[in-house]
């Protein structure tokens, strides 16, 4: 009996876990061109691949591939991170070029294969395009993000450095299959990057911008692998194993499960991404309210303390108005000058009385 599993991995009775553990090893986003490494050796294996120019370097897994299938590597980016630096830096088949695409192609060897997967709008990949047909026309060029969100909707990294009359309004909200509207629950970049308020409409999106070039062209192909966001694929019509690169991806590119896990995935992962913006609302709010009630407790504790100390006071008046009430009325004390007046007087009225003549009253 023969057991093909093929890719799968199935674990076994003793190891009934493996898929599992494998499952979680993933980013719940996969956005990587490292998951696309079987493509890129199917590529190798169907023509020559001496140089390749990479625009659109990640953390340098990816660049490493490409390496290890025997290539040498230039890798545009035009602000690597120190961490990135110092990858590329430690392999000596990996060349960064620091500077923007595409105006640093003219700069760099013709490759055989480019990968495209820097700023994902109309403006930029269209100028890449058109550099590389004229240029370097028997390379095979692959694409990413050619399907959702970036297929028919500019992305601008920032500062971008696309010029305004060559950009469409942008926001910082972001698309979700869930509708139409950009929400601030969809896929947005968190200041990385903005994106068009519209979606469609000429001169508008990384696919646009192939189909652009496909038609002034006229002999390149192009087909596209439904997976993680879209690996696309563009060579000329009679160049070298053009014919045999397709053949060898149409189990891929004609994949209807494929396109459907697809769908499923960018569905999903805009559902969490919204219950992750819920969750976050929810946590502001909660946060909020806390702090609300903190102020409020503080000013009911002020109050009290106030109430408190007025209660003390009144009932201090009180006692006091009863203290009055109680004790009894007390005589005034003579005034000694009032006395000593009074006395002066009756000496005076006397000593008057005894010089007035009898029967002269006065």
């Amino acid at each position: 009996m023969t057991r093909d599993f093929g890719a799968a991995v199935t674990g076994s009775p003793d190891d009934p876990h493996e898929q599992a553990r494998t499952a979680r090893e993933q980013p719940l986003l996969l956005h990587s061109m490292a998951v696309f490494r079987e493509l890129f050796e199917t590529v190798f294996r169907c023509r020559d691949v001496g140089v390749v120019v990479e625009v659109g370097v990640e953390s340098g897994q990816v660049s490493a591939v490409y390496a290890d299938l025997g290539a040498t590597v230039h890798c545009v980016e035009p602000a690597p991170a120190d961490e990135l630096r110092a990858v590329l830096d430690g392999d000596p088949r990996l060349n960064l070029v620091e500077g923007l695409s595409p105006a640093v192609l003219p700069e760099l060897p013709v490759a055989d294969l480019y990968i495209l997967d820097g700023d994902h709008n109309y403006a930029v990949v269209r100028e890449e395009l058109a550099w590389i047909m004229a240029n370097a026309p028997d390379a095979v060029v692959v694409l990413h993000d050619v399907l959702w969100p970036c297929g028919r909707r500019d992305f601008y990294y920032q500062p971008s450095p696309v010029p305004p009359e060559d950009a469409h309004p942008a926001t910082s909200d972001g698309p979700t299959v869930w509708h139409d509207e950009l929400t601030p629950a969809g896929f947005v970049g968190d200041g990385a990057y903005t994106v068009a308020e519209g979606a469609g409409g000429p001169r508008n999106g990384v696919l646009t911008a192939v189909e652009d070039a496909l038609d002034e062209a006229g002999d390149w192909r192009f087909q596209i692998v439904p997976a993680v966001f879209g690996f696309g694929v563009l060579a000329r019509t009679g160049a070298p194993a053009t014919d045999a690169v397709f053949d060898a991806l149409a189990p891929y590119t004609s994949s209807r499960l494929l396109a459907a896990m697809e769908n499923n995935r960018v569905a999903l992962y805009t559902r969490v991404l919204q219950l992750q913006y819920e969750a976050a609302a929810r946590t502001d709010d909660a946060t909020r309210l806390t702090e609300t009630v903190n102020a409020q407790q503080q000013e009911i504790a002020r109050l009290r303390s106030e109430l408190d100390r007025s209660t003390a006071e009144l009932a201090a008046r009180r006692r006091e108005s009863q203290e009055h009430r109680e004790v009894p009325a007390r005589p005034a004390a003579p005034d000694p000058e009032l006395g000593e007046a009074m006395s002066h007087l009756g000496r005076a009225l006397s000593a008057r009385l005894r010089k007035t003549p009898p029967g002269r009253a006065r």
